[in-house]
């Protein structure tokens, strides 16, 4: 086991963990009604393969993958496809989607589809099948958890850790140079135990902790923690001879190789002090929120933010009315809503901003080209490099919202680029 390392910047935040790590994962029923929507990844929405009025069965692929860069969607229940249309979703918009009135017996077939389940949802076949598998050296499995209150990779690693070991074994198969690094921040010292007790002699495997700092679990800070090398957003891990996978996500290889079960769960944490009881759960796909709340009891009546995703990256809520999606990891809930009270004042020039930034940015001069709507500056200070992990918003003692304007900045250049390439006639990946 090698030497803690440590994110050079970043920052300590408050952890909230201890509010549900310590409760084993539990099973949720799925609802009456369940609602897939055909994007729930990177890459291309899938194509529906079903028929209004069509009988479906759990486990069946309801969707296919549009395309290399997409990924099949499958039913987590048996049933009657009721309606194909556009439902509400995380993102607050309204994404073309599959409902499926649930007849609860559960009659299954069997068949596999699996995405990062870090929260970013790349498809992992695609992240299985570079241009150049012997040129993989390191396949790093992500056990860092950063975000506060999240907890459910910490208890996939200690109820799962014998199988998430199968699949890499599995995996490492297909890169014949590689072995595997697991990265696990110290504040998950079981989990780190758990692993190596399952990694044997023989295994190209090992542990490197990781001093707990956020936000690290990104896939560019932990390649750079445990290998020193370096990506920036227009490189791939491959690209660092690199594979990143999430906890999760090896387990979920695990079920679709060991146990031909596809991808139609998601391990989920429900926690904050808004919340009655906090949890852990594996919630069958196309649930609503609303009824995985319920089975913590639901929210104390003070309850006033609710997020989708962890504190720092996820989606306030203004409705509990969407489906559970392959990407979601956590649902939070607080009866302080500490952004609402924020007063904003004018930069005071203190560089926090800078001392914190990953990415080694300039987070007050990229907000001030985007303010001033030079974009064209914006991307010579390396506005495109931002991993909008929201260090820079949370440290700002004048509480501009600079995570934001960068969001507004990188959304328009692409915008541009996009509309630049279409002229051309050429499509801007």
């Amino acid at each position: 086991m090698k030497k803690k390392k440590a994110l050079k910047k970043g920052l300590r935040l408050y952890e909230g963990k201890e509010l549900s790590k310590n409760y084993p994962i539990t099973t949720i029923k799925a609802d009456e009604i369940m609602v897939f929507p055909l994007s729930q990844h990177i890459g291309k929405p899938a194509k529906p393969v079903v028929e209004f009025g069509e009988r479906v069965l759990k486990g069946q692929i309801i969707a296919q993958a549009d395309g290399f860069i997409s990924t099949n969607i499958h039913s987590s229940v048996s049933g009657t496809v009721k309606a194909i249309e556009n439902r509400l979703t995380v993102s607050g918009d309204k994404k073309p989607s599959i409902v499926i009135q649930n007849d609860f017996e559960n009659a299954a077939v069997r068949a596999s589809g699996s995405i990062g389940l870090g929260g970013a949802g790349f498809p992992t076949h695609v992240k299985l099948s570079p241009k150049n598998a012997k040129g993989i050296d390191t396949i790093i499995v992500n056990g860092c958890e950063c975000e506060p209150y999240l907890t459910v990779d910490y208890r996939v690693m200690l109820e799962k850790g014998e199988q998430i070991v199968k699949a890499l074994r599995m995996i490492l198969k297909l890169f014949p140079n590689a072995r595997v690094i697991f990265g696990i921040e110290d504040n998950k010292a079981d989990s780190i135990k758990v692993i190596k007790g399952f990694i044997s002699e023989n295994d190209k495997m090992d542990i490197c902790p990781l001093k707990t700092k956020y936000p690290q679990g990104g896939e560019r800070s932990l390649i750079y923690a445990v290998t020193g090398r370096k990506i920036n957003s227009k490189m791939l891990p491959a690209d660092a001879k690199c594979l990143v996978l999430n906890t999760s996500t090896c387990y979920a290889i695990y079920n679709a190789l060991f146990e031909n079960i596809p991808l139609i769960h998601r391990y989920m944490t429900i926690s904050g002090d808004g919340v009655n009881q906090c949890n852990n759960f594996k919630v069958p796909l196309g649930m609503s929120h609303n009824s995985v709340l319920t089975a913590c009891g639901g929210l104390k009546e003070d309850a006033c933010k609710i997020i989708s995703g962890g504190p720092m990256t996820g989606t306030a809520l203004n409705t509990l009315d969407i489906p559970v999606e392959k990407t979601s990891s956590s649902i939070l809930a607080f009866t302080v809503d500490d952004v609402a009270s924020i007063k904003e004042s004018n930069c005071i020039r203190c560089g926090k901003c800078v001392s914190v930034c990953p990415a080694n940015l300039v987070p007050q001069m990229l907000s001030k080209s985007v303010i001033n709507s030079d974009f064209e500056k914006f991307e010579d200070l390396g506005g495109m490099e931002c991993v909008k992990c929201g260090c820079c918003s949370y440290i700002c003692p004048a509480k501009i919202p600079l995570t934001h304007l960068i969001t507004i900045g990188k959304t328009s250049v692409k915008q541009a680029l996009d509309e630049k390439a279409a002229k051309g006639g050429v499509t801007n990946v």
